[in-house]
């Protein structure tokens, strides 16, 4: 299947969105931060406040790039977008709502899983895309949808007791996109979004199976 778009109009939508949004990037890498920093230091409120996080992350991606950004040379950024903004509400729901997201740093398989993941989206992706010759600001930084994507299944592997399923659909559909784009347009480091999705999505069905 072909893409409406080349990678030279791929690449510039990143350049187009880094240069206007100027300097979010930061802001919105630090907030990232500020996620682990709670997950490890915690309070009554880390987990409610990561999750209203993470849904501020979906939102800004549903609305700020892909309504705004990509949906000029791909109409099914609109549909993208819509699931983006739908997985914000998700968080809001089951982190806020419903409390069913609770984000501890232990030490066990989860943890270095998400450790690994959490490492790759912030420092690796970043590195590796530039190695590779995506130089800002014609790159996917921090906030855009495959890294932030791949820092959520990091958080993810990080709650307990388990992940509600219907947490982990959106991100995981996301992931398959995400090695299209991959292979299809040279983004070498978004190969990581599909093993991010893959081994979070097992870890917690194996989670779950083991406590039905």
């Amino acid at each position: 299947m072909s893409l409406p778009f080349t990678t030279d109009q791929f690449l510039d939508i990143f350049a187009k969105y880094n240069v206007a949004v100027w300097p979010a990037q930061f802001a919105l890498y630090l907030i990232g931060v500020l996620c682990l920093v709670l997950a490890v230091w915690r309070t009554r409120w880390s987990s409610s406040i990561i999750s209203l996080i993470l849904s501020l992350f979906w939102m800004w991606m549903g609305v700020a790039y892909h309504f705004v950004f990509f949906s000029k040379i791909n109409q099914a950024a609109w549909i993208f977008g819509s699931l983006f903004i739908l997985q914000s509400l998700i968080f809001i729901y089951a982190g806020v709502i419903t409390r069913r997201l609770s984000f501890h740093f232990r030490r066990d398989a989860y943890i270095i899983g998400g450790a690994v993941l959490l490492a790759y989206a912030l420092i690796i992706y970043p590195v590796l895309g530039y190695l590779v010759g995506h130089k800002y600001p014609a790159a996917p930084t921090f906030g855009l949808p495959c890294p932030t994507t791949i820092f959520t299944f990091g958080l993810l592997l990080w709650t307990r007791p388990q992940v509600p399923i219907y947490v982990l659909i959106v991100p995981f559909i996301w992931s398959l996109i995400g090695v299209f784009a991959a292979l299809s347009l040279g983004m070498t480091e978004d190969f990581g979004l599909l093993a991010a999705g893959l081994v979070t999505t097992a870890l917690v069905g194996l989670e779950t199976s083991r406590r039905a």
